[in-house]
């Protein structure tokens, strides 16, 4: 009985891990126009590879450059490009940033283009035009 429990409880702890990934796994999207009646707007729709797929509520650990998008509200974006060529100034398309969600309490300041990694629960997003297109939260870092 004593054997089993603690391969059970050695199963969980190697769930618990966080997954190493990299930005050129999360670059396996394409995009597809949709229109948002809401917004009255046609925007990019992501169509995730399978290997995305498989990350979506994923415990991951990701490498990239810090953007403070606003800092007094505590939101920042990871991205796999330094500001200059990111996402943001049109030189990168979606699937290269990240939006980094901390958990509730936990006040973090960064500088623009300081490198960092982080590890969470990553979260995809198809639909919610407030929000990145790829979300980790319970962000903390590494």
């Amino acid at each position: 009985m004593l054997i089993s429990s603690l391969f059970v409880l050695a199963g969980l702890l190697v769930q618990a891990q966080h997954k190493p990934i990299d930005w050129a796994l999360l670059a396996k999207v394409t995009w597809e126009e949709k229109y948002y009646p809401k917004y009255d707007e046609t925007v990019w729709y992501p169509a995730y590879s399978k290997e995305v797929l498989g990350l979506d509520s994923a415990l991951i650990v990701i490498e990239g450059y810090v953007i403070p998008v606003d800092v007094e509200s505590g939101y920042y974006v990871l991205s796999a490009n330094p500001f200059a060529s990111c996402f943001f100034c049109g030189n990168a398309g979606p699937e290269s940033v990240m939006e980094l969600q901390f958990p509730k309490g936990v006040k973090e300041a960064f500088k623009t283009d300081e490198i960092a990694t982080f590890k969470g629960r990553l979260k995809l997003n198809w639909d919610d035009l407030e929000h990145c297109n790829y979300i980790l939260t319970g962000a903390l870092l590494k």
